[in-house]
């Protein structure tokens, strides 16, 4: 059982951020100072991937260790299955307390979260202090007169969740994305993130220091309807945004081609602009955290670790949201800072989002569940190694992609199969799967292999 003076870790996860929107990471047209400050304090991972570019097989594997593929979570209808164990638990059973604030997606199908987001089948995960937040949608289902969830009970205590209610379904009508690029019709305090950010910093401020703990804060943001409040929206107005990844419908599944999208470059940049917006509201709560971290004196004794469930195409290949093979939608960030990990460094280890759940027990000192996919990346924050994984994968129900340093293939179910060049083509426009049958085959042996 870990001491009372083990270390505390603090897991900070955004939803559906891209890798590359990240000041740390060479884009100047967001402004994320904290998380930044995180990067300089710590290891910035430069080639992090999900294993399931969608909110509830990413978390899940996370929470489990186990890649989404092999336990058959792999769309939004999934709960975790309760015979496998997760970190959570593990740490709980060893002496931390364990905390949420936020979206967790473990049973998203299950639209009640509870008065206080702490509905029981939470305590079983493994949590000791919850608050299970809506997710964005999810805050918007059903009727407004009947507030399923912490945020949404905050919002009717304050007389806002009918016009937030009749936004989101006005959005729905027009798009969630093109049609509805709009700021929220709720302040910056009342909007979730605030809410989350606000809640997140209040439970570092007041939890008791006697055992150590982990807390696990997720943003719903900057997942669509992207929806800033008014004077985030206002701070990138006029910004420059980057042009987006030309579509080509040639070597592309049919499933991709219905997906794919007309817009203007006007509209792109709106959309950008707004997402972009949405992700300094986070920095700004990241802040927030950091500050309630250091007023208690327990910066030099926690671990923090920034990432994202899975990415955002934002125009790219004309898509948009997730649930694509393509580097926007499966390509993460991953920041891990704390005692004894290197400032400033960056890492070009290939790095799976569930590797965080046995590196996590590595840093509390707990032993991870048995038998898991996930492996612990713990050596390379301390300098002991520099390469972790030769290939990772991600999939959904209808794709399976393999992703090496220098290839990618994607088994697309019943279409054709994509190899891409990612040195020579890293916006994934020519597929040369005709042209390389061998590499294929090569790669798609690997493939299988990998869930032997």
């Amino acid at each position: 059982m870990p001491a009372h003076d083990a270390p505390n870790i603090l897991l900070i996860m955004t939803d559906q951020h891209r890798w590359d929107y990240l000041g740390c990471g060479g884009a100047d047209f967001v402004d994320t100072p904290n998380i930044d400050r995180l990067a300089a304090s710590g290891i910035r991972f430069a080639k992090a991937f999900t294993n399931a570019p969608v909110c509830a097989p990413a978390r899940i594997g996370l929470a489990t260790g186990m890649h989404p593929a092999r336990i058959g979570t792999l769309d939004n209808n999934s709960y975790l299955p309760a015979r496998l164990p997760t970190y959570y638990q593990a740490l709980r059973d060893s002496g931390y307390r364990v905390g949420c604030v936020g979206k967790l997606d473990l049973a998203k199908p299950d639209p009640y979260n509870g008065r206080h987001g702490d509905r029981p089948q939470v305590y079983r995960w493994g949590f000791t202090h919850p608050e299970e937040c809506e997710g964005k949608m999810h805050a918007a289902q059903g009727d407004p007169s009947a507030p399923h969830g912490p945020y949404t009970h905050y919002l009717k205590d304050r007389g806002l969740l009918q016009a937030f209610w009749n936004d989101y379904r006005m959005r729905a009508r027009q798009g969630w994305i093109l049609g509805a690029s709009h700021y929220s019709v709720l302040s910056t305090e009342d909007f979730e993130d605030s809410y989350i950010g606000r809640r997140a910093a209040q439970w570092i401020e007041t939890i008791p220091d006697d055992f150590p703990w982990h807390l696990f804060v997720s943003f719903v943001g900057p997942h669509d309807p992207f929806d800033p409040p008014r004077e985030y929206a206002e701070q990138f107005r006029n910004r420059p945004m980057p042009d987006a990844v030309p579509k080509n419908r040639n070597g592309k599944p049919q499933w991709i081609r219905n997906r794919q999208q007309e817009f203007s470059a006007e509209e792109l940049a709106r959309i950008r602009r707004q997402y972009c917006a949405l992700i300094k509201l986070i920095d700004d709560q990241v802040g927030a955290l950091l500050d309630a971290l250091a007023a208690r004196d327990m910066l030099e004794n926690t671990y923090i670790i920034f990432t994202s469930d899975h990415g955002e195409m934002l125009g790219d290949q004309g898509l948009f949201q997730k649930q694509a093979p393509y580097e926007p939608s499966i390509h993460i960030p991953l920041i891990v800072s704390g005692p004894g990990i290197e400032r400033g460094a960056v890492s070009d280890a290939l790095v799976e989002m569930s590797d965080l759940n046995p590196t996590i027990c590595a840093l509390a000192g707990v032993a991870p569940a048995p038998d898991m996919d996930a492996r612990s990346f713990d050596q390379i924050l301390f300098g002991e190694q520099r390469e972790h994984r030769t290939e990772i994968v991600s999939a959904l129900m209808n794709f399976t992609c393999l992703r090496t340093r220098a290839h990618k293939y994607v088994d697309n179910r019943d279409d054709m199969p994509e190899l891409y060049d990612l040195q020579n083509d890293p916006g994934e426009t020519r597929n040369i799967a005709e042209d390389c049958p061998d590499q294929v085959a090569t790669m798609r042996d690997r493939l299988q292999r990998c869930f032997e």
